[in-house]
């Protein structure tokens, strides 16, 4: 469990940044720029998250391709990307269909957008969609994973991984006017960030649906060895669920509505059931392509 414990410690690190450095950090920025706070207190958290990342990479022996789950050949990964954005989106599309079948889903007047205006929403989506998914999997199906499995096995690494994955989407972004900045401001928004966490109960459908991703993630990664697939379907996942934010929004009136989290009015029970009939389908279906995959050499 020491892996475990040097990458909860990196997140600690870069957590305690933002209390410590975010009120300095503005306080010599604001004569220059207008950056907002909050937004300060975010980089300072993602440049300690960095540096420490790379510190950790190195320790444990994890600053190399295929550690941080980058060894397949450049054409096979592209390959084993591009099938498992497909079935990312199609699996995400059925979520979506089912949602608005089940009256869930209603339709905002961004639904009324031209052909152009949806082409031009979907381009963006998708970028925001790979960055998500490189960023995420490179450190936990990637390097966490690699970390865990070598020292402890691979159950926990899936497990342990999915945890963090779940944990990690509850860090809140926190606005602190300016005018409302103080020495303290650094806590302040310390406090904010982690408030979906004061009320567990709000959040634990949108928890374990994420969980079960993050279970389901790390399967495909063990079956195949890489990060190839894992990347292609959370960014498929992601893509769809930031175009249908823009699109829709959540019935919260109808009969069927506690199927949506009251975290982000999407990921919830619905979610969670939907992954778990996918899990061992998908699986079985990565670890006979990965059989293949490592038969062919390609």
């Amino acid at each position: 469990m020491r892996a475990f414990a040097w990458f909860l410690a990196l997140m600690a690190l870069a957590l305690a940044a933002i209390a410590v450095f975010s009120y300095p950090a503005w306080t010599l920025l604001q004569p220059f720029f207008d950056f907002p706070f909050h937004r300060v207190g975010e980089r300072i958290g993602m440049l300690a998250f960095l540096v420490g990342f790379l510190l950790i990479a190195r320790h444990l022996g994890l600053a190399d391709r295929a550690s941080l789950g980058y060894g397949l050949p450049r054409r096979a990964f592209l390959r084993e990307m591009s099938l498992a954005l497909i079935l990312g989106v199609a699996s995400m599309l059925a979520v979506v269909g089912l949602m608005s079948a089940l009256g869930l889903l209603e339709w905002t007047p961004a639904a009324d957008f031209s052909g152009a205006d949806l082409l031009r929403l979907a381009a963006l989506r998708v970028v925001s969609g790979f960055a998500v998914a490189f960023i995420e999997e490179t450190f936990l199906r990637g390097a966490m994973h690699t970390a865990i499995e070598r020292e402890s096995g691979t159950r926990l690494a899936v497990l342990l991984t999915a945890l963090l994955y779940a944990a990690t989407h509850f860090l809140a972004s926190h606005h602190i006017a300016p005018a409302q900045v103080t020495p303290r401001s650094g806590l302040e928004l310390l406090a904010g960030t982690l408030h979906s966490w004061a009320q567990p109960a709000g959040i634990v459908d949108a928890f374990l649906a994420l969980l079960a991703v993050g279970v389901l993630l790390g399967l495909v990664r063990a079956a195949t060895g890489n990060i190839a697939a894992c990347a292609g379907l959370h960014a498929g996942w992601v893509w769809v669920m930031l175009v249908a934010h823009e699109l829709t929004r959540p019935a919260r009136g109808a009969p069927l509505g506690f199927l949506l989290s009251r975290f982000d009015g999407f990921v919830g029970w619905l979610v969670l059931a939907w992954t778990a009939v996918l899990a061992v389908p998908l699986w079985r279906f990565y670890s006979r392509r990965a059989a293949r995959v490592s038969k062919n050499g390609t």
